[in-house]
């Protein structure tokens, strides 16, 4: 059966069938949304729970303890961890990739529901659920000044207005604010005067608690009109409540101005945030999943100026982050390599060939070919990413190999007298089984990677079926469109031939002949190549086994995000001048064009703070890992702070935060054990060559003021534990006593003790709790405090208590060595039985990801095998073919060693790649070795005869995957 004769035969049909695949292929690319890489995300819930004042080892043992115990029994889940910092719990779930996150949402919530009793009664709330993807960092970073507002007035304006209106944009998941807090009323009591009016703080909180209600009332329904009813019972100034009556004595009104200071202020005081030095708000914008984000970002940044008419004047907007600077730069970047690949492999097509009809029509080929997988990759909801690109540009080298193999063999029977029609029928008919299986034989071999499960699996198959993608198309386009164009245009080379022409084919036909002499001398010692292949193939797997595995190469995104981290007893303006300090010696660095700072945000404890930092275009400044080792020697100088930056990166796996990218995760139930194991494991990294920023999550430095009641005492007093609580709670933990429900924003009210009170955990002696009969009982009359010691934040992993040593790589340093020397250095510490130590974090994905490495690629041979074992109908054919993929892949692991680079997804996809190439010259030689073969020859002869005659589709087609991936 001829599958091209009816090709050959319409030229009219087959050419508009060609027109019609490239329309569909263009408009296609045009409606494609353009990412960085494949949309990988990780069924992850987070769960929130606040307790104000509750010190890090309560939160653990009262909320996440009890929290973990219900969390653990929902199915699917990989990872549980959990952070306790003061007032503030987070626990992070890892579901498995098949789980879908909505139904594991609702899982989770449900097992909240069922913790509800468990948890203590004072939580202001229930813990909160929300899905996040750890791989979604912001977009789009802006940052809010104004040198003329308070900076509370610029976060409620970028929370009431801006947040929610960009939110609303197409193609946005979700906006943060950051770097300020909420404007509110601040209620600070002055305990000398409360006192000396015999009042206790729990009176005066609960005169601010019962003025304020925003209660329904009713209506008054008249015989023929309804009137709505009011009453002023919100109180909305600070003027107001000053005003309040609190207490009566002697027939005297005491209003809270008489004992308390009231202003306007912020909700939370230990919050803050700056851009290059100036005070400031950021809007950190996050894409959808499937959303193109240049189209997102452009749109946000069209709506921006209509939306700060909305906003109170004197507020301006910076771009600090745009991450489509690079994405755009990619894009363009990819398009002219693909433009060089395709100029390359077509200067190789016509040097061999050195006519225009057949390299015209192996070059029709390739736009094609791009056109069927770009309709492919829309069809299946693809995005235009590094991956999806990068497997446009390699395929411009394989999708010309099937034109160049129908093109050389109906160029035989051409040059054998044959005419045009002809030669083209016949040349089709014998080569079309070729194409067929090197087609099919391809698709085997990236099999594996479209069936792959896990994350590795999400960033494979979108390469691995875009280039299926333009196999297909390809082998459709050879079997039609290019025999099409040979039966019409194709002449015998002597027609045109000139001096130059005959020259480089008598140069090649001297290449040939030494190829065939140096040929028959190995075939006359078949054993000794024997020998020489099982070397090899025993080479290859130690040097596979021994290759540093990694995840991605480095990638530059033109910015950084940076942790910083004082000592565990710094105070809050401390920590704002230390940060300082850091953010000026960053924004100095001649490669850093903007530097955002911000304090006391999400779950980060009292000692630390972060940073974004945006560099000026690579084109004018070193790789962004050249920049970050020399800012790490300047801000080593730093005495008070330490400073952490690493390059924001595209894949982040793991729940827990840390300062360095790298993690190590140890946890055990003996937390003594746990603690002096995680010491020692430190000590061991910080002494490898190749680990810098070496730390840990473990701040045992706290200082905490511990106050000793004694019960006997306090009971004589009629004072009762809950009375205490109330009022230390009231005193020092930033209580929200009241809500003020505004136009279209909540503020609360915070109440606390007057600043002078609260500098110094001794003043907690000097408070009042309620006793018997309603007598104010100083606390000195009950209790004294003890000072010591306690960790910020405390940390668990699968319900035990972890610590988590963060890493960094110097420059030049491959993440698989660091990891191998890492492995080595801790298995030397002889580690108790209790204690249980692994990668965590990127590292384990890494792990994870390339742990696979090696069963795809025997995955991907046997597939390769049993597909040729089919189409030959013979078990030792498909065996010939694959014999010589173990000397490619030895050269392919030598080439990594020499190159400095590990063996990552990118050099995976590579190794898949390389067993396609060298598959399809075999099939080549086996082919046309059996129907010599079948013809009366001997098997030596055949197999001789088969290398010197397809000598040049093969140099023709290797050169030409080699020079469309050169870019």
């Amino acid at each position: 059966m001829n599958f091209s004769r009816a090709f050959v035969l319409r030229p009219v049909a087959t050419t508009l069938i060609a027109v019609g695949l490239f329309l569909a292929g263009a408009a296609a690319y045009a409606l494609l949304p353009v990412a960085s890489l494949p949309n990988v995300t990780f069924p992850v819930v987070f769960v929130a729970a606040s307790r104000p004042g509750a010190d890090p080892k309560t939160m653990a043992a009262s909320v996440a303890a009890p929290l973990e115990r219900r969390l653990g029994a929902i199915a699917g889940v990989n990872e549980i961890t959990s952070v306790s910092s003061l007032g503030n719990t987070r626990i992070v779930m890892q579901f498995d990739m098949s789980r879908n996150v909505d139904a594991a949402a609702r899982d989770v919530q449900a097992a909240l529901n069922a913790a509800a009793t468990d948890l203590p009664s004072d939580m202001p709330g229930l813990p909160r659920v929300f899905k996040a993807n750890p791989n979604a960092f912001p977009v789009l970073v802006l940052a809010l000044t104004s040198r003329t507002l308070p900076i509370s007035a610029v976060f409620d304006a970028a929370d009431s207005v801006l947040a929610q209106r960009i939110a609303q944009a197409p193609g946005v998941a979700q906006v943060t604010v950051a770097g300020a807090e909420q404007p509110a009323v601040r209620v600070r009591v002055d305990l000398k005067r409360i006192a000396a009016m015999g009042l206790g703080i729990d009176d005066v909180a609960k005169s601010v608690i019962a003025a304020d209600a925003a209660s329904p009332v009713g209506a008054f329904d008249g015989a023929s009109v309804v009137e709505t009813l009011s009453v002023s019972d919100q109180i909305r100034k600070p003027q107001d409540y000053a005003g309040l009556v609190v207490a009566q004595k002697g027939g005297a009104a005491i209003r809270l101005g008489d004992v308390a200071t009231v202003d306007e202020g912020v909700l939370n005081t230990r919050a803050g945030g700056s851009f290059n030095g100036q005070p400031a708000v950021l809007l950190q914008i996050i894409k959808q999943p499937d959303a193109n984000v240049i189209q997102t970002v452009d749109g946000v940044q069209a709506a921006l100026p209509a939306l700060l008419r909305l906003v109170p004047a004197g507020i301006d907007v910076s771009t600090m982050i745009d991450r489509t600077t690079t994405i755009r730069a990619s894009v363009r970047d990819i398009e002219t390599t693909l433009a060089i690949s395709v100029a390359l492999v077509m200067c190789v097509v016509f040097v061999f060939l050195r006519r225009a009809a057949p390299t015209l029509a192996a070059g029709v080929t390739v736009p094609l070919a791009l056109a069927g997988a770009t309709a492919g990759m829309w069809a299946a909801g693809f995005t235009l990413d590094n991956l999806s690109l990068m497997a446009i540009t390699v395929s411009v080298g394989f999708v010309v190999d099937d034109a160049i193999v129908m093109i050389e063999n109906v160029t035989r029977h051409v040059e054998a007298g044959e005419g045009r029609l002809q030669a083209t029928l016949a040349g089709a008919r014998e080569i079309g089984f070729t194409v067929f299986s090197i087609s099919l034989s391809l698709l085997a071999a990236f099999s594996p990677l479209i069936f792959l499960g896990g994350a590795g699996g999400l960033l494979f198959r979108e390469f691995s079926l875009t280039m299926v993608f333009a196999i297909v198309a390809s082998t459709f386009v050879s079997l039609s469109v290019t025999p099409m164009m040979c039966g019409r245009w194709l002449s015998p080379p002597a027609a045109r031939e000139g001096p130059f022409g005959r020259a480089l084919e008598g140069a090649f036909a001297a290449l040939r002949g030494l190829y065939g002499r140096s040929l028959a001398v190995t075939l006359r010692h078949s054993w000794l190549m024997l020998a020489i292949t099982v070397g090899i193939v025993l080479l290859t797997g130690r040097m596979f086994g021994l290759a540093p595995k990694g995840l991605f190469p480095q990638d530059d995104t033109g910015a950084m995000i940076g942790f910083t981290q004082a000592a565990p007893d710094v105070s809050f303006p401390k920590m704002v001048r230390l940060q300082a300090q850091v953010a000026k010696i960053v924004q100095a660095d001649p490669a850093v064009s903007g530097v955002a700072s911000f304090l006391g945000a999400g779950f980060n404890a009292a000692n630390q703070g972060r940073l974004f930092v945006s560099l000026k275009p690579e084109s004018v400044r070193p790789p962004v890992l050249s920049v970050i080792a020399r800012l790490r020697k300047k801000l080593a100088g730093l005495v008070a702070i330490r400073a952490f930056l690493n390059p924001i990166s595209d894949i982040r796996a793991g729940g827990r935060q840390s300062n360095a990218q790298f993690q190590f995760t140890l946890w055990d139930s003996d937390f003594d054990e746990l603690e002096s194991a995680a010491n020692s494991a430190k000590a061991a990294l910080k002494a490898l060559p190749g680990i810098a920023d070496v730390n840990t999550d473990r701040d045992q430095g706290g200082l905490q003021g511990d106050i000793v009641v004694d019960r006997a005492r306090a009971a004589s007093l009629g004072v009762t534990f809950q009375a205490i609580d109330q009022a230390l709670t009231d005193s020092f933990a930033q209580r929200q006593a009241a809500t003020i429900f505004g136009a279209r924003n909540q503020y609360h009210v915070v109440f606390e003790i007057a600043g002078a009170d609260a500098k110094d955990p001794a003043q907690a002696l000097n408070l009042y709790a309620t006793g018997a009969g309603g007598v104010q009982v100083p606390f000195s009359a009950f209790a004294h405090l003890d000072r010591g010691l306690a960790p910020l934040a405390v940390n668990h992993q699968g319900g035990f208590p972890a610590i988590t040593i963060s890493y960094n790589l110097k420059p030049n340093v491959l993440a698989g060595d660091a990891e191998a020397a890492i492995r080595a250095a801790v298995a030397g510490l002889h580690l108790p039985p209790g204690v249980h130590a692994d990668f965590a974090g990127d590292a384990k994905l890494a792990n994870d990801v390339s742990g696979g490495f090696g069963a795809l690629v025997v995955v991907a041979l046997l597939s390769v095998y049993i597909i040729l074992g089919i189409l030959y109908e013979s078990l030792i054919h498909p065996v010939t073919i694959i014999s010589t993929l173990p000397s490619a892949g030895l050269g392919a692991l030598v080439a990594l060693r020499l190159a400095g680079m590990d063996l990552n997804v990118i050099a995976a996809i590579g190794i898949i790649l390389l067993i396609g190439i060298v598959k399809k010259n075999g099939i080549m030689l086996v082919d046309f070795a059996i129907v010599a073969e079948r013809a009366g020859a001997a098997p030596l002869a055949a197999i001789h005869e088969a290398a010197v005659e397809r000598f040049r589709p093969i140099l023709m087609t290797t050169l030409a995957a080699v020079f469309g991936a050169l870019p």
